[in-house]
């Protein structure tokens, strides 16, 4: 656990290292490659400036604010939210730890909510970014009563890959149920990626982490032997004749390619914390957490390779390996903005028309918020929609209305620090 240091990107003491699948860069062991310095040490030195890149004119986009919703909860390190499709009543409330809440989103004077899954012996949480990272319902959900849970576990570390049936309900998911879909060696505590969406096209879609350390040291990012620095894509309605629990579809862009893994979607990824299907355009929004000095915000595409780690953001990395042609990001910021990127997401609700089609992402550390527009394939320049200073915002999640719920730890990533969620308006 990194030690706490003033920033002065935010109002209060916080640790640079961000939550689970994020920035915590533990010691290497003894013989591993070493690690860079960790950040939080000494701010960053801007070495560069991004370049005015042709952004696109589009509307204006709407500045925000955040509105506290279940504010007498008590929740541990937040990482999620997910809301029962057919019940806006039940809102699945992630914790980092291994617990799974359900409550009703409307009722704010709640003081607890009952648990529907607690696989707490089963999750290592050990270091800042282990834990249950991520969570998604089946698309048929429902009707096939099955979620699907990313997360870590020791000994061996790993990341696993699992689905658990829940009930008629909705209240409780039942722990014996597990069936592991796939399971990933970990070679460190970091990167540990943090993403499982449902595609339009029925199928499960997951972001790997680079493995962690720091700058890739394996370049796994680049080696198509690996799951990690990837997106996956499988099907989990079929099983492959060997047994496995999943299937790979045929179309996927590596199938028969000599030495690669052939659920690889997309590669060069370095560790995309939360990624995002527009439901409108099917796009495939991530945001991808730089190294030393680049926030990235990409469009996954079938087959993409997104640069790292012979790049970081636009910019050529120092020391990485990879042959293009690389797929630039959308937009970047430096880490005089922010330090870690949180993927978000494309706002489709009607309660506030002027964000409609707009992507909202934040920053974990400085609380920054940027909405952006894709104006014929152009992005708008990122505008600040909104700030909340002391608050590392951990996830954006969608209600069934649209609306959108930011998940987040309050005044730094202590363990004892409480967590918190907001829904975000029009701003008055």
């Amino acid at each position: 656990m990194l030690t706490s240091i003033a920033l002065s990107l935010v109002a209060l003491p916080l640790q640079f290292a961000a939550p689970t699948a994020q920035e915590a860069k533990p010691a290497a062991p003894a013989g591993a490659p070493q690690a860079a310095p960790q950040r939080g040490k000494a701010r960053p030195r801007a070495t560069a400036q991004e370049p005015e890149r042709g952004y696109a004119e589009g509307p204006a986009i709407p500045k925000l604010r955040f509105a506290r919703i279940l504010p007498e909860l008590p929740l541990v390190r937040p990482v999620q939210t997910l809301q029962h499709p057919k019940d806006a009543t039940k809102l699945y409330i992630v914790e980092q730890p291994g617990r799974i809440l359900v409550a009703d989103p409307a009722k704010a004077d709640a003081k607890e909510a009952p648990v529907a899954l607690d696989i707490r012996e089963r999750v290592n949480d050990g270091g800042n970014e282990e834990g249950l990272l991520s969570i998604a319902f089946h698309p048929k959900f429902p009707e096939k009563r099955e979620l699907y849970a990313y997360y870590t576990a020791a000994k061996p570390r790993r990341s696993v890959l699992s689905r658990f049936t829940v009930a008629e309900d909705g209240m409780t998911v039942d722990p014996a149920s597990e069936q592991v879909v796939l399971v990933q060696s970990q070679p460190y505590s970091n990167h540990n990626g943090g993403s499982v969406v449902f595609g339009p096209d029925g199928y499960l879609y997951l972001s790997f982490g680079d493995g962690g350390a720091a700058n890739d040291p394996h370049h796994y990012g680049q080696d198509m032997s690996s799951w990690l620095g990837k997106v996956i894509r499988i099907d989990v309605n079929a099983s492959a004749a060997d047994g496995t629990p999943y299937s790979v579809p045929a179309d996927n862009p590596f199938v028969g390619k000599q030495g690669a893994k052939p659920e690889i979607w997309a590669l060069g990824t370095r560790n995309i914390w939360r990624m995002a299907f527009d439901p409108k355009t099917g796009d495939l929004w991530a945001g991808d957490v730089g190294q030393n000095e680049w926030e990235e915000i990409s469009l996954i595409v079938k087959g993409g390779n997104y640069g790292w780690n012979a790049r970081e953001g636009f910019h050529p990395f120092a020391g990485g390996k990879g042959e293009g042609p690389f797929i630039e990001p959308v937009v970047e910021y430096h880490h005089r903005e922010g330090m870690s990127v949180t993927g978000g997401r494309v706002y489709r609700g009607n309660a506030i028309p002027a964000l409609h089609g707009v992507y909202l992402y934040a920053d974990f550390v400085s609380g920054n918020l940027w909405g952006i527009r894709m104006v014929d394939g152009k992005p708008t320049k990122p505008f600040v929609c909104a700030r909340k200073g002391g608050l590392m915002i951990a996830s954006i999640d969608e209600l069934l209305d649209g609306t959108l719920v930011v998940s987040g730890f309050d005044g730094g990533q202590e363990r004892s620090n409480p967590g918190s969620l907001w829904v975000l308006r029009a701003a008055e």
